[in-house]
């Protein structure tokens, strides 16, 4: 959708960049809590940071040269991607439309969806095999709605409540990004009783909120049934994984379709089996993946089978 191709090798490429990034990003750093240290060489954490912003910059310029050439061998398309997009409007207005400016919109949409994406799917999907009973009635739900005829589609996501309430409950458990993004007061206010002074970055946790048992009852438990009589919606104030208000995520309805879209087709072409024990532990970061990456067996349903082959004949 943002490139309009698939690039595996350099997919990852660029989880290997936001792994290394969400690590390091999660160091302590005296200057931080010293500024004066950095005038003594304490810029460890802040040269790490720097390359692995030169390999990002560099990943996204390689891929705006070759859509380049691209148009150059083959003219216009007819259905475009965002990169084309952003060149055509680079045409039109080159010195607002820079190389620089393309790359950090590009870097925003690729680095937002990418690992908060498939640390949800791998999170849902640790928790519907520790909990089978719930993955045999999405399957069932997924089985009544579309038979043996045809094959998940994201139009589907809607017709399944149910489906929806795994995801949601997952959003709950394991927010991608536990901490949310840092906001920065633009005046002196106050906040639960403490005075905030202006310019002060301020930290929402939501993963706390999301797992407060004063708030949810068995808040330690994966029980998609608690969203059920909300459509699967999440109209709830206590429950706000992409964040709220203005500086909300913009990408939350895109996020939630591709989630619920991927964990279908899962679910409606495969029968899972645990291999062995799962960690459900988290590991530490700006993105809360599993400690232990999961393991799974899946065997392909016959009729799945049946529907491939037919849709490539």
């Amino acid at each position: 959708m943002t490139t309009g191709k698939n690039y595996k090798i350099d997919a990852e490429l660029f989880q290997e960049i936001v792994s290394e990034m969400s690590r390091v990003t999660m160091e302590a750093n005296v200057v931080d809590f010293l500024p004066l240290m950095k005038w003594f060489g304490f810029k460890n954490t802040e040269n790490k940071l720097g390359l692995i912003q030169m390999k990002r910059d560099k990943f996204v310029q390689n891929i705006i040269e070759e859509h380049r050439r691209i148009e150059l061998e083959e003219g216009s398309v007819k259905e475009k991607s965002i990169f084309q997009v952003l060149l055509d409007l680079q045409r039109e207005e080159p010195e607002y439309y820079s190389d620089q400016t393309i790359r950090n919109l590009l870097l925003v949409l690729i680095h937002g969806a990418t690992h908060t994406t498939s640390v949800t799917l791998e999170w849902a999907f640790s928790q519907l095999l520790e909990n089978p009973d719930i993955l045999r009635r999405a399957q069932a739900d997924i089985d009544t709605l579309l038979g043996k005829e045809r094959l998940f589609d994201e139009s589907d996501v809607v017709e399944l409540p149910y489906l929806r309430c795994i995801v949601n409950e997952t959003l709950r458990l394991h927010p991608a990004a536990p901490l949310l993004s840092p906001h920065l007061s633009s005046d002196e206010c106050t906040i639960g009783g403490f005075n905030v002074p202006c310019g002060t970055i301020l930290l929402v946790n939501a993963w706390d909120i999301q797992n407060n048992p004063e708030t949810w009852q068995d808040a330690e438990k994966f029980k998609p049934e608690r969203w059920e009589g909300f459509e699967g919606g999440k109209n709830r104030l206590n429950l706000f994984p992409f964040g709220w208000g203005r500086r909300a995520c913009p990408g939350e309805n895109l996020a939630i379709r591709v989630v619920g879209l991927a964990l279908g087709s899962l679910i409606q072409c495969f029968d899972w089996d645990k291999v062995g024990k799962i960690d459900m532990n988290e590991d530490t970061g700006i993105i809360t993946p599993k400690v232990q990456p999961l393991i799974a067996k899946c065997n392909l349903r016959p009729f799945v089978f049946n529907l491939v082959n037919f849709e490539h004949k």
